[in-house]
């Protein structure tokens, strides 16, 4: 992006606001570097998803979170074991949605 200096008109120097930076609109020609990953670390996922069902199973007669926090884990679980392998992602789902059927029970009771 460029702007003009302060009290010049467009025809005078134009000063680069951001020098260094690639010239061209949107368009990579090779030099630009290589996005960041956005991946989480696998280990700190199944560290995250074991504590959570860990916490489910520990609960045996009321609910151990409030009503947005276990609609929230009921989404985000799910999700988040997306990032494990088939086998394991399966294994944990399947544990979790019997977790979240049980604490259903004991909020019915």
């Amino acid at each position: 992006m460029r702007a003009t200096a302060k009290g010049s008109n467009m025809a005078e120097e134009i000063v680069d606001l951001f020098p260094g930076a690639a010239r061209q609109l949107g368009f990579d020609l090779g030099d630009s570097a290589k996005p960041k990953s956005y991946e989480p670390d696998r280990d700190e996922v199944r560290r995250e998803l074991h504590d959570v069902l860990a916490v489910a199973k520990a609960a045996t007669d009321r609910c151990p979170w409030d009503a947005r926090t276990f609609q929230y884990h009921k989404t985000v679980f799910p999700q988040m074991a997306n990032w494990l392998p088939e086998d394991e992602r399966d294994q944990l789902r399947f544990e979790f949605a019997g977790e979240v059927v049980r604490i259903e029970q004991l909020l019915a009771a």
